[in-house]
């Protein structure tokens, strides 16, 4: 049995749509409204944001509020350290998936000698840098950072010498660069993503598992292929963006795509991953209230995390 600890981390400043920061609060209303009593049977700790930055001019275009989003990794990074050396398990209740870096870090810095794999369920790659984001949003860089990768084969933007000093640091925090390799990672229902993030997939080789598959071969599957390919690693994490799920039920989220998985496919998945002992910690991020109708996407994040913990509780 898992010890579980919730971090609450209501950051949106890598994100190009507003709303994220509130996804913890809508899912918390989620179980309300279901009559649940999952958010009082365990500790959790709200991590401080730097939101405020929401109202400041953009000093760098192509790593938007990065200095914003180092603070974050820091804070980040810290509490996951401290819930794992303490031998509690880390739920991360995320607002946009930018933070994520910072869960990365934590982990590695937590367990520095172990090899860690990531489960990247997600419409998109996240692998971008300042070098050559499209849009300058840090919720697109999270896994290039942890990689330590800058794609300068692909560079389209020359970034500020500040914001290169920033994104060195974003890379390196923990004094750990990379953090994961890219054979460690194993993308499922990604499906948009652009030609310099499909360069580092190529080069790299790194496992894409699509929808179809999910569909045709079936999630038990699914899962145990992702975990042979992650066999070489002894620790695990799972990271879900809610605009995995296809954008017909994900409309609340900034980023909706098409063709995306089923709720059902995901709540099996999710629930079937758990099971392996590997997993060092589970994060939900992206749930933006703001652009849904009825808190459908909270409510379907919310009874994800509900069984994904459940079975974290009896494994």
């Amino acid at each position: 049995m898992r010890n579980i600890k919730i971090l609450e981390v209501r950051s949106e400043i890598g994100a190009g749509t507003r709303g994220a920061s509130l996804g913890v609060d809508a899912i918390q209303v989620a179980a309300l409204d279901f009559m649940s009593n999952f958010f009082v049977n365990f500790s959790t700790e709200q991590i401080e944001t730097e939101n405020r930055l929401l109202y400041e001019p953009i000093a760098s275009p192509y790593a938007k509020r990065i200095q914003g989003v180092l603070t974050m990794y820091e804070r980040v990074s810290t509490a996951v350290v401290s819930a794992m050396k303490s031998g509690l398990f880390p739920v991360v209740l995320a607002g946009d998936h930018s933070t994520a870096g910072g869960t990365i870090a934590g982990i590695k810095m937590a367990k520095p000698k172990r090899r860690l794999g990531v489960i990247w369920i997600d419409a998109h790659a996240d692998l971008h840098s300042p070098y050559t984001t499209p849009s300058g949003n840090m919720h697109g860089m999270p896994l290039a950072a942890s990689m330590g990768f800058d794609n300068l084969e692909c560079k389209v933007h020359t970034p500020d010498d500040k914001t290169v000093n920033q994104w060195e640091q974003l890379k390196n925090i923990g004094k750990i660069c990379p953090k994961i390799k890219p054979e460690d990672v194993v993308f499922i229902a990604l499906r948009e993503y652009e030609k310099e993030e499909e360069h580092i997939i190529k080069k790299h080789g790194i496992k894409v598992i699509p929808v179809s598959e999910v569909r045709k071969k079936g999630v038990e599957s699914v899962v145990r292929q992702t975990m042979l390919h992650l066999s070489d690693c002894d620790d695990i994490y799972v990271s879900f963006d809610v605009d995995s799920l296809d954008s017909s039920i994900s409309r609340g989220t900034g980023t909706p795509v098409a063709n995306g998985l089923k709720e059902r496919e995901a709540e099996d998945l999710l629930a079937t991953i758990m099971q392996n002992h590997k997993i060092c910690c589970f994060e939900i991020t992206e749930v933006n209230p703001t652009l849904d109708k009825e808190n459908l996407m909270a409510e379907i994040a919310f009874n994800i995390l509900q069984r994904s913990v459940n079975i974290l509780l009896v494994n």
